[in-house]
């Protein structure tokens, strides 16, 4: 079993309140998960209004697969154009 952990730092420069953030770190949330089928949810920075921190799990049998999987989720996210990404970090733990 291999299991792969990301980590993507968005910055949201037209949020003025938490409100206008919410809605999209939803939008980027539920894009991902209807695109890849990966367990995503925002782990970090809940109370900055321009700033989100998006985790990203994924699970599989193949360590080429899910390093494929991950970097085409970094691809998405930053081709979207909802947020500039700051950072993305990931991590494939072979169990």
């Amino acid at each position: 079993m291999v299991v792969g952990v990301g980590h993507i730092v968005l910055r949201i420069y037209p949020c003025s309140s938490l409100k206008e953030k919410r809605k999209v770190v939803k939008a980027i949330v539920a894009r991902i998960r209807n695109h890849f089928n990966a367990s995503v949810a925002e782990v970090a920075d809940n109370d900055i209004y321009q700033r989100a921190v998006i985790g990203i799990g994924l699970v599989g049998s193949d360590r080429r697969m899910i390093n494929a999987k991950l970097d085409k989720v970094f691809n998405f996210v930053d081709g979207l154009g909802l947020a500039e990404m700051i950072d993305a970090q990931m991590e494939i733990i072979s169990m």
